[in-house]
């Protein structure tokens, strides 16, 4: 299961360089939290995009609000630099590597806080959501999303019917799903100091595969971002051989208009700062 201090190694150094086809996966989420901040976000806001990654939400943020100041954090330097290379990157949007959970800003106090999956590896939630709070302005407002129930996203639990089994972890341990329970979110959020906690449902198509060959492209791409991709690495052989070909199986049973597309389920969270 990925933990926070993953990113900062082998992980992030694979999202940096599969950056464009993770974001076409989550391309609908980034429609949404855009759509979300519409009503909250002041016309020159200070706004972070916590768990920036490469950045595909903080350049979209920074183009929605022109006259905002946008800052992206993130753990990886390799997703860091990959932000920084963006082409046309707008002159209201910097970059920063480092801990969101341990952020303070100095002068720069947050009136928006915004994460597009990035906040379900926090080791200590509570205590990142709190260092996150104090950090932000009185009034600071916060969305996120994040992956509902493995069982509602196809792309994982149709992926583990075919990977070994693999060692079971709590629900809530840090990783892609560790924010799917609306009470336990709830809890974290009210006790690291922030309120009016609302929940928004998201279904969307998850594409995996794209291009000429898209069958090709989605098994490439699940053999180097998520669960498939380390169990991948782990076979040889006929063993690896008979993975791919199961994967091959299943991104062909998911071949709709040209794309590879899975169903997914996310939460579209939002809170504000305690006064």
């Amino acid at each position: 299961m990925t933990q926070g201090n993953d990113w900062q190694g082998r992980v992030g150094d694979n999202w940096a360089l599969e950056h464009a086809r993770t974001d076409r996966s989550l391309e609908a989420v980034n429609a949404a939290l855009l759509e979300r901040t519409d009503r909250v976000a002041p016309e020159a806001a200070r706004i972070l995009d916590i768990g920036c990654g490469a950045g595909a939400t903080s350049v979209a943020l920074a183009r929605r609000y022109p006259y905002a100041n946008v800052r992206g954090v993130d753990l990886s330097q390799s997703l860091i630099d990959a932000a920084k290379a963006r082409p046309e990157t707008p002159t209201n949007l910097s970059f920063t590597q480092g801990d969101a959970s341990l952020w303070s800003g100095g002068d720069f106090r947050p009136d928006l806080l915004v994460s597009r999956h990035g906040v379900m590896f926090f080791d200590d939630p509570v205590a990142a959501f709190h260092t996150l709070a104090c950090a932000a302005d009185e009034d600071a407002r916060l969305v996120f999303s994040c992956f509902r129930d493995r069982t509602e996203n196809g792309w994982a639990s149709e992926l583990a019917e075919i990977l070994p089994p693999s060692p079971a972890v709590p629900l809530t341990a840090p990783g892609p799903f560790a924010f799917a329970d609306v009470s336990h979110v709830t809890d974290i959020l009210e006790a690291a100091g922030w309120q009016d906690i609302r929940f928004e449902p998201l279904d969307f198509a998850y594409v995996a595969g794209g291009g000429d060959d898209p069958v090709a492209d989605a098994v490439s791409f699940f053999c180097r971002i998520g669960p498939a991709a380390s169990a991948i690495a782990a076979l040889d052989g006929k063993d690896r051989a008979a993975m791919l070909d199961r994967l091959t199986i299943l991104a062909q049973d998911h071949l709709t208009d040209n794309n590879v597309t899975f169903s997914a389920a996310a939460w579209i969270v939002s809170a504000c700062r305690e006064g």
